[in-house]
Formats: C-alpha cells, structure tokens, sequence
C-alpha cells in the first residue's frame, strides 16, 4: 500500500456531484447528509478519497460554480456542522476527502464584487477585472465567454466592463492584485483547518489574464481548434494567448504548494483547458513546487481509438519530466463516457475495459459517479433543460444536464435517489443499472470496477510504477508497467472484434483479473472483444 502521506500519487478519486447523489432532506435535490449515508458504498469500490464538487452558498446560477459565501455551505446542501460529520465519517472509511475550490470567479453576489462595482475608488476596487470600453464604447478587446457572447459586461455604475470567462453574474477576480489572491489562499486554509485533505481547482489556469488585454488571435485555418469547449461554440475560433494560461500563474501555483506544503498529506488536482492541455499539464505539475497533479480534456474529448490513446501517452511522456497526471473519462462537464466513447459499442462490455484501461495507467484516476455502473448519458428534454451553458447553445450543444441527473441507487421509483420528482429528471434506461440491480451479479460492471481497483491496489507497479508503450498492432494498446523487478504487461482490445498479436515480451504467468478472459499460445494472444488482458513479465 502506498505511503499515507503520498496517498494522492496514483490513487483513485472518485468525483461526488452533490446535487445528484442521494437526496436526504425529499426535496429533490442531493445534500451533504445523502453523501454521508452512501460512503459505505463508496468505500465499497476500493477508491482512495472523494471529490466533492461545490456546496458553498451560491445564487446557483452555475450550479455552485458561483459562489457568493466561501467559507459556508448552501443551504440546499446542509450545514457546516453537516460537512464536519460527513468528514469525520469518511476519515473512518479510510477515505480522503477533496473539495472544489472555484477561485478565478466569484458570483456577482458576493460581497467582494458588490463592494467593487460600486465606483473606482473603494478598498475593493482593484480585486476583479476592470477596463473601459474603446472610443466607440465596445468591449475592451476581443475576448470570449466560454458560455456564449463576450467576455464583458458593462456596468452602468463604474462606466466600465468586467470580465467574466463564463456566466455574466461570474465576474473574474482580478489575481494582479495581492490583496485578493492572498483573500482565496485564506479562504483555502479555512477548509485545510477543518481537515480536508485536498482540493480540485476549477479552471486553474484561468487565474491571470493580460494585464494589457491584448486580443487573442484567430486559430489559422485548418489547426486543431482547443479542446477546452465544444466545436460548435465560437470560442474555440481564438487561440486564447492573452485570456488564460499566463506566466504569472506559475508563481501563483508555488504560492498555494506552500500552503499545502503547511498542511502534510494534502493535495491538488488541476483542471485545465487550453490550447496545448498536455504541455500545460507538465509545466503546472512538474518540478515539485506547483500543483501536485492535474488533468486534461484529453480523455474526456470524442477520440478514443487505441492509436489516439497512444499518441496521447506518447505525448505526455514525451513533453512530461517528473509531472504527475490524473486521468478521468467522465466528469459533470462532458457526456458520459459510456455513451461519448461507447455509444457504437456492447453498452455492458465496453464500460468495462474502459475502465480496465483507465485503471492501469500511470497516474491517478478520477471516477465520476455513476461511471462504476457503466451509465449512459441521460436524455433530458429541453423544457427540463438546467444547464444555462446547454440554453445558449441548443440544439447544438445540449448542455451538461445528461451527465449531472440523479444517481440510481434502486430500481424504484425515482430510483431510490429522492420521494419526489428531482432536479433533473431520472434517467429510464438507467434504472436496468442501478446499484441495486448490479449488487449481485459478479458480472456486472459494478463489481468488474470493484475487482479492478482491487487488483490495482495489490500490484505496486499499477498505481505509481514506470508506463513503456508496446507494439501489440493497431487496434490494441498495450504497455508494461513496471516497479522494482515487478513488470506487468497490460493489453486491450477497446473494439467489436477478436484481435490477435504476437507479444512483445515473454510473460511468466497471467494474472486474472475480474472477468476478463483471454488465451495464450506461446507467445501468441487471443483478445475477445472488449477483453483486456494481465500477464506477469518474465
């Protein structure tokens, strides 16, 4: 078993959407009472710790990502006092417990921007991004909202815009100042006092922007456009130079390693989207002082063939150093992985190897909920539609509403999530995979992840051992994974059809694990489809 204090370094978080896990209060919204009662369960799967996504007070126009309190938990959520016993009863499970800290963007309630739009001369004045408007009273530059239209908004008050990567009620906090970044490490060690042992940071390279706000640049005709938002959405039309990713984050990201530094066991896990995700990911990771991990939208984009996942692998190996990845097919922001990568594959064997693959790379794995019962993506209407990102760019984009509804703990009615009609309407087809229904059946995915994240933990080489690419043909992907004088050789066939290949190692012994079957004659290996298989190197 890994070093406590290191638990972080190839262990498996598993992603807690508090609005949609279980429902304590019949209100049809999911709280922090309803996640404690099902931690059981979670320790059940044989992860390392919990990411809970926000709970703070929020206007909860974003769901949470706007938060107006950060030192409190909204009511819909619970208490304080209700998030001190839900830690308190994962630490017994031998849990670790992250929570979402979203610092680039206050909401407009919060008492800081209330403070700052009032005029240009307050003690706030300078802590979110301000700018006049050119001559003819456009937007200062060219900048884009993620959620649609331009990155400004004027306000009547100051005479001027202010910056908002996302909702026009998420103004941006202006990390130029030191007042106000010194303001989000303090709130930071709020939650590292109350003996959290982590955080997942929401945009993280979004903190600084240009100071001089020069435009961003077209991307040329004919490259690869960002993977940081949907094609469909003008905002992947700029390279974002100016918006996001700026140098100055570096030595922000070493100010918050010292704090964590404070706090021994603690961690971070970065989200980050950008135009070079990969090369970002290295350079926000490595050298020890920065972030301790952080992931990409490399897996949770449309690719998904084995030679994408190699290039992806190659690539990060390639630009990396001693950076540490986590990887995740799944998160509430994009369609579930079962319908994104597998939606033209067996819907009960490809989550499976899937998760077989995810499981056995180098790095630490985020898992969303539901993802362990191999859920599809939900069909939400568009009267029943949340998701104001999913509003603006319908029918294009639907939003992320098919990937946040109710989990299925039962087969019932509502699926045992909440007595009354919820939030977001429960999925038909995932009442067939409810945890309920998976229980049992050693077959099911369920118990597949169970017995993966098992076998993970009792094999040193898979949570934090060296990764070598092999040669096992093109429609497979295989590697070693090897620590101390333990190699473990790992292939996959993510496809419909039986693969052969000649190994590229002579193996010792096969390792079964779950209910992955394969044959070996010598030296030759026999993939059924959507089959993975584990050997011991000689």
């Amino acid at each position: 078993m890994q070093d406590n204090m290191m638990w972080w370094r190839g262990g498996v978080i598993y992603q807690i959407y508090p609005r949609s896990f279980l429902d304590s209060r019949g209100d049809g919204v999911g709280d922090l009472n309803g996640i404690t009662e099902k931690l059981d369960y979670v320790a059940s799967l044989n992860v390392d710790g919990i990411w809970l996504s926000p709970f703070f007070t929020s206007p909860m126009l974003d769901f949470g990502y706007d938060v107006s309190d950060y030192r409190d938990v909204d009511p819909m959520f619970g208490t304080l006092e209700d998030f001190k016993a839900l830690l308190e009863k994962a630490h017994s499970l031998g849990l670790k417990v992250m929570i979402d800290q979203v610092i680039s963007h206050t909401s407009d309630q919060h008492p800081w921007f209330q403070e700052s739009r009032q005029d240009r001369t307050n003690p706030k004045a300078d802590w979110f991004v301000w700018a006049d408007p050119k001559p003819d009273g456009t937007p200062p530059n060219n900048w884009l909202s993620i959620f649609g239209g331009s990155a400004w908004t004027f306000d009547s008050r100051r005479q001027q815009y202010y910056l908002h990567n996302f909702l026009t009620s998420q103004p941006d906090v202006n990390f130029h100042n030191p007042e106000a970044r010194q303001a989000q490490l303090d709130n930071m060690r709020f939650w590292l006092d109350l003996g959290v042992d982590g955080f997942r940071l929401d945009t993280v390279n979004f903190y600084f922007h240009d100071a001089e706000l020069r435009d961003n640049p077209p991307v040329p005709k004919g490259e690869a456009k960002t993977l940081g938002a949907p094609e469909a959405n003008p905002y992947t039309w700029q390279r974002h130079v100016y918006d996001l990713s700026r140098p100055e984050n570096l030595d922000f990201l070493k100010d918050l390693r010292a704090l964590m530094d404070e706090y021994p066991g603690t961690t971070t896990v970065g989200e980050i989207g950008d135009d070079n995700p990969l090369e970002r990911m290295a350079e926000y990771t490595a050298g020890g002082d920065k972030l301790h991990m952080a992931y990409t939208f490399d897996l949770l984009n449309m690719p998904h063939s084995a030679s994408y996942l190699r290039e992806v692998i190659e690539r990060f190996q390639r630009l990396a150093g001693d950076a540490w990845p986590c990887w995740a097919t799944s998160n509430h922001d994009v369609v579930r992985s079962a319908t994104r990568w597998g939606a033209d594959e067996d819907p009960n064997a490809y989550p499976k190897v899937m998760l077989a693959m995810l499981f056995s790379l180098r790095g630490s794995v985020c898992l969303y909920q539901g993802e362990e019962l191999g859920l599809p993506e939900a069909d939400v209407p568009f009267e029943r539609i949340q998701d104001p990102y999913g509003k603006v760019l319908w029918p294009e984009f639907k939003g992320r509403d098919g990937c946040r509804t109710p989990m299925p703990w039962t087969d019932g009615e509502q699926g045992g999530f909440s007595p009354v009609e919820p939030w977001l309407p429960m999925e038909a087809r995932h009442l067939d995979l409810a945890v309920s229904r998976q229980q049992d059946d050693p077959n099911a995915t369920l118990n597949t992840v169970r017995a993966l994240l098992a076998f993970r933990r009792s094999q040193p080489a898979m949570f934090d051992g060296d990764l070598a690419l092999v040669d096992v043909g093109e429609e497979l992907l295989g590697f070693t994974r090897q620590k101390g004088d333990e190699t473990l050789l790992c292939v996959f066939n993510l496809t419909g059809q039986e693969q052969q290949t000649t190994l590229p190692v002579e193996v010792a012994s096969d390792l079964p694990v779950a209910h992955f079957t394969a044959t070996r004659d010598g030296s030759t290996l026999t993939l059924p489809a959507y089959q993975a298989a584990f050997m011991q190197v000689a």
